[in-house]
């Protein structure tokens, strides 16, 4: 699983500027097929300095980040539910994606909360008229299962199903978006499947700020960013100011990184919005990263948390799942510590394990495996 996330907001807010600026340094289209259909979407590489130090450190030639998918989703208008504007298109476009990230502007521009309301009113106005479809079908397809004498296991899905759209259409009825997140939520914990719930999909909030404002981090005092806190909670808001991403990027492309990093400096940014908000994405949707080395190439990998050697063997190729035997383990932190794979094998560090090992973050991985 990797991440795919769609950047959404009202008309104006600054959203499209700032995805030109995350984007910057796209992977060439023609190495990822089928992503050219639509404009709007882009690759990105996922900055992570681990993997430029394990490059250094095993001489490799190559270096391949793990990627960021991130689509430039149509601006919402109200009545979007019911096909105004690019209603279809938006609401069809954020089915897709695995992470919301809601383009908030808090300068010059109403409460960001009210923008923020808007769009959540048209997602769970979709997720109605497409539960209360899902409903009815799934009334006469559990009817036709018990006539027909289907096995009890899968009458009992049926039903799980049914519960879940009732309480999530309930949820949806009263306008309450948390509520339905959190059933959405234990549903996928409780293995209970249904049609994409729009309103129940993970999220992060973005703040865009002034350039003024977000230098120095003056937004900390700033009303609209204070108000996103106290609804959100630090961890859900990234605050970024779009126009000097945009400029940042733009410094990079025409002069050089040390430029784009003495800029930073002097306005008082320690990491960039790109850096931000793939970082508390990877949180949100308990991503880690591993990676295989060697010299011909140092490469990262994206797994979600928690995910068993065997599993994640699969990530690389599904003959290493396929026709695993086990896998020769250490974290990258003990080659950083002691200098050289060797140093890391007579620490006694370097372990191997099975399948059911559970990978963890930073983790540097090579698969023995018989096909």
């Amino acid at each position: 699983m990797g991440l795919k996330a769609g950047l959404v907001g009202l008309p104006n807010v600054g959203k499209s500027t700032l995805f030109n600026a995350l984007t910057k340094s796209s992977v060439p289209a023609e190495n990822y097929p089928f992503c050219t259909v639509d404009p709007h979407v882009a690759i990105t590489n996922v900055p992570d300095e681990r993997l430029d130090k394990l490059a250094q450190i095993f001489n490799s030639k190559k270096k391949i980040y793990t990627t960021a998918q991130f689509v430039d989703i149509a601006g919402l208008v109200k009545g979007a539910a019911k096909g105004e504007g690019l209603g279809n298109q938006f609401l069809g476009h954020i089915m897709e994606v695995n992470l919301i990230l809601h383009v908030l502007r808090c300068f010059e521009s109403p409460d960001p909360l009210d923008d923020f309301e808007i769009i959540c009113s048209e997602l769970m106005l979709k997720d109605l008229e497409s539960v209360t479809k899902r409903e009815e079908k799934l009334a006469t397809t559990l009817k036709t299962a018990k006539n027909r004498g289907l096995s009890t296991r899968e009458i009992k899905q049926f039903e799980a199903e049914q519960e879940l759209i009732n309480e999530v259409k309930g949820a949806l009825e009263e306008g309450n978006m948390d509520l339905v997140f959190s059933i959405v939520k234990q549903a996928k914990e409780n293995s209970v499947t249904t049609i994409p719930i729009l309103s129940g999909k993970n999220y992060l909030v973005i703040a865009n700020l002034s350039e003024d404002d977000f230098s120095q981090k003056r937004y900390e005092n700033n009303e609209h960013y204070q108000a996103l806190i106290k609804k959100f909670g630090e961890n859900r808001v990234i605050p970024v100011s779009a126009k000097i991403e945009a400029e940042l990027a733009q410094l990079e492309e025409n002069s050089s990184e040390e430029d784009s990093k003495e800029i930073m400096q002097e306005l008082g940014i320690e990491e960039s919005g790109l850096s931000n908000i793939i970082k508390k994405s990877y949180v949100n949707l308990n991503l880690i990263t591993f990676f295989t080395c060697g010299p011909k190439e140092a490469h990262a990998w994206s797994i979600v948390k928690d995910t068993n050697a065997q599993r994640a063997a699969g990530t690389i190729h599904s003959d290493l799942e396929r026709g695993f035997i086990c896998s020769e383990v250490y974290n990258c932190s003990d080659i950083f510590e002691l200098g050289s794979e060797n140093n890391v094998k007579n620490s006694g560090r370097l372990r191997t394990e099975g399948k059911e090992y559970i990978v963890q973050d930073g983790d540097i991985i090579h698969v023995r495996f018989n096909v």
